[in-house]
């Protein structure tokens, strides 16, 4: 039995467990509603408020020395409540099922995958906290405005829940982005109506990111993390798009005609997509084209906005050549809509201003255009995957190439400035075995 605990007041253990559940709150879990549930059958049960205060006590003492983490501390309560559901337990037993509880509750290691996920999710968070701290400094629409700050709103919540994540299980916390790396009072960049089709794209980003990350976690409590996650983008991506409906410049995928029956392929046609008459585009080969030269275009004009503000030669002339590349790419998209007469998402390059002073860092900026050039690649090859027509297939190589290419280039610039921080990796036994040899 722990003697200072049981010794402690009314008032101090209920400020004891006030502070516990605001900490329960601030990691998005639903705590107070499992101890609400634990008081309320032990008093049915006739156990005294000493031995509920003592059960309490327990809880906050075994939950903080076994360094639990608090996503764990839900289920540990639940199964204390089934193990203590009956009346007259003395303390000694409180105390015993409290033991053997602990004993059977260990923290299931990570696994890469979620290290992974957590890892990548907590940098690309806190490099939006600050994107969207500028763009809240100088939007002008009010309905805009909200959508920009739910969008920090999930971003700072996804960092205090991944923190939480990585400190119960012993992993660093990335440096991420800080402070420095933004410049609130920069003149405007981007307007309005481009950091609400900028906040669409990375909505559309994050839904995709978290889709996998949920499917390849083996800890229902990440599983739950990313699910949520999905949840709010969702959320997110809708007002999103009730708004963009009622702008014109926001363009949607193309509509194809209902069939008049059910038809099958006769012929391959491989020499015939190549040269001469081509079949008509398929509803998947539009919605990749489509969106691809949409996500394609989005880089380019997000680079030349950013190829002015920057401040080393070598990242502005990195982000001129992402300019050239992305626009050649999204025009040989484009082209293979038009030989259908299909509409074309339209550019966004008006939409930069003629603002020279960056409101952003350069490692920001070159983290931003590679985690754009990642999710490209993946892009790329899904639609890849789903084109029938040799001409588009041949057309996806080369925009993969280009996109290599700048991913290429990204990763050597944020290494030789010391702007890429390491993940966490496999063991390296071969230096473990040389060292051991020396």
């Amino acid at each position: 039995m722990h003697h200072a605990t049981a010794s402690l007041t009314n008032a101090e253990l209920a400020e004891r467990v006030d502070r516990f559940l605001c900490q329960i709150k601030q990691n998005q879990l639903q705590l107070s509603e499992v101890s609400a549930k634990l008081i309320h059958d032990k008093s049915l049960a006739g156990t005294s408020d000493s031995e509920i205060h003592t059960l309490l006590s327990h809880m906050i003492d075994e939950a903080t020395r076994h360094h639990m983490a608090v996503s764990e501390v839900p289920e540990l309560l639940t199964r204390f409540i089934e193990l203590t559901s009956t009346s007259g337990i003395s303390n000694s037993e409180l105390e015993s099922a409290l033991t053997r509880i602990m004993n059977s509750t260990k923290s299931i290691p990570f696994t890469a995958a979620e290290v992974s996920a957590l890892w990548h999710q907590y940098l690309s968070d806190s490099m939006a906290i600050y994107v969207y701290k500028y763009f809240l400094n100088i939007i002008e629409d009010e309905q805009i405005q909200s959508i920009l700050e739910s969008a920090l709103q999930f971003a700072e919540s996804h960092i205090k829940k991944i923190t939480g994540f990585l400190n119960a299980n012993d992993f660093e916390i990335p440096l991420g982005f800080t402070e420095k790396d933004v410049n609130l009072t920069a003149p405007r960049l981007f307007s309005d109506r481009f950091m609400l089709y900028y906040s669409n794209v990375m909505t559309i980003h994050g839904l995709t990111a978290y889709s996998l990350a949920f499917t390849n976690s083996a800890r229902r409590d990440i599983q739950d993390h990313f699910f949520n996650c999905i949840a709010e983008s969702k959320e997110l991506f809708q007002k999103i798009d009730d708004l963009a409906k009622h702008q014109p410049e926001f363009s949607s995928v193309p509509s194809v005609p209902s069939p008049h029956g059910i038809e099958f392929v006769d012929s391959t046609g491989f020499l015939s997509n190549l040269v001469g008459d081509k079949r008509p585009l398929n509803a998947s080969e539009i919605t990749n084209l489509f969106f691809n030269s949409k996500k394609t275009g989005f880089v380019r004009s997000l680079s030349l906005a950013f190829s002015q503000v920057a401040e080393s030669e070598e990242v502005r002339k990195f982000m001129l050549k992402n300019v050239k590349l992305a626009g050649k790419d999204a025009e040989s998209l484009n082209a293979i809509l038009q030989q259908d007469n299909l509409p074309t998402p339209r550019s966004w390059d008006s939409d930069i201003t003629d603002s020279t002073v960056g409101p952003f860092s350069d490692k920001l900026m070159m983290f931003h255009a590679a985690l754009l050039v990642n999710a490209a690649l993946s892009y790329y090859g899904a639609a890849l995957g789903s084109s029938l027509r040799s001409d588009i297939i041949l057309n996806y190589k080369g925009v993969f190439n280009h996109a290599m290419q700048a991913g290429a280039l990204c990763y050597n610039i944020l290494v030789n400035h010391g702007w890429m921080e390491k993940q966490p990796e496999a063991i390296d036994r071969t230096s473990l075995v040389q060292g051991a040899k020396a």
